[in-house]
């Protein structure tokens, strides 16, 4: 058997630029998306290794130049785990003059979410709708945040520049990513059916601050 061969790196910025070459050469023209699209195709897949995401990855009209525009004005990156926030390295978004949060871990949102009855992704939800200034949401983990993000978007309690929906999992995980990509009232990014998960929401938020940190 043959012993494989290693490739040689100088670092993390040298294996990335490896990896991207190897997914391209491996998913050759005409690609399933291009341009800015497939920056943000071809991050998730070096995330994930999974290249069926290229089969069932969307993108509302307009949605990846929204949310490069929404970054360099500074928006907030609210995310529904702790796990995607820190996969949004800060120094990205600081050079942007934008920020990320999570509500997920307050003590004062988790007793409330016991008394009421209700999980706490839908009061982290809640308690992003009370920041001013451009938004983009990052959901990769509860439905029950994508659901209630569209229940105030419905009142108009919030008006996101863009929502990455990609929770993973069995229940409504599906189902509220397919009444995402039915909506027109703000430009979205998501991926059909059960896969996603915190790493490729912050996997498709690092694609969109890095064209916008190169439109400097």
């Amino acid at each position: 058997m043959d012993t494989p061969r290693l490739l040689q790196t100088a670092g993390p910025a040298d294996i990335e630029r490896q990896s991207f070459a190897i997914i391209d050469s491996l998913v050759p023209e005409p690609r399933p998306f291009e341009g800015a699209q497939w920056e943000v195709a071809r991050r998730l897949v070096h995330t994930s290794a999974d290249f069926e995401l290229l089969s069932l990855l969307r993108f509302s009209p307009g949605a990846v130049r929204a949310g490069v525009a929404a970054l360099r004005s500074g928006a907030t990156v609210v995310t529904d785990t702790r796990m995607c926030q820190v996969g949004i390295p800060g120094r990205r978004l600081d050079s942007l003059g934008s920020r990320s949060v999570c509500y997920m871990d307050d003590p004062d949102l988790a007793v409330r979410a016991r008394e009421q009855g209700v999980t706490r992704a839908r009061l982290a939800v809640d308690e992003a709708a009370r920041l001013s200034g451009p938004v983009v949401f990052a959901v990769g983990n509860a439905p029950t945040a994508l659901l209630r993000l569209m229940e105030l978007m419905d009142v108009g309690r919030i008006a996101p520049e863009l929502v990455v929906g990609m929770p993973v999992g069995f229940v409504n995980a599906a189902e509220s990513k397919a009444l995402l990509m039915e909506r027109s009232d703000a430009p979205w990014i998501a991926i059909e059916g059960r896969k996603g998960g915190s790493a490729l929401a912050a996997a498709c938020v690092n694609a969109l601050a890095e064209m916008a940190l190169r439109a400097g």
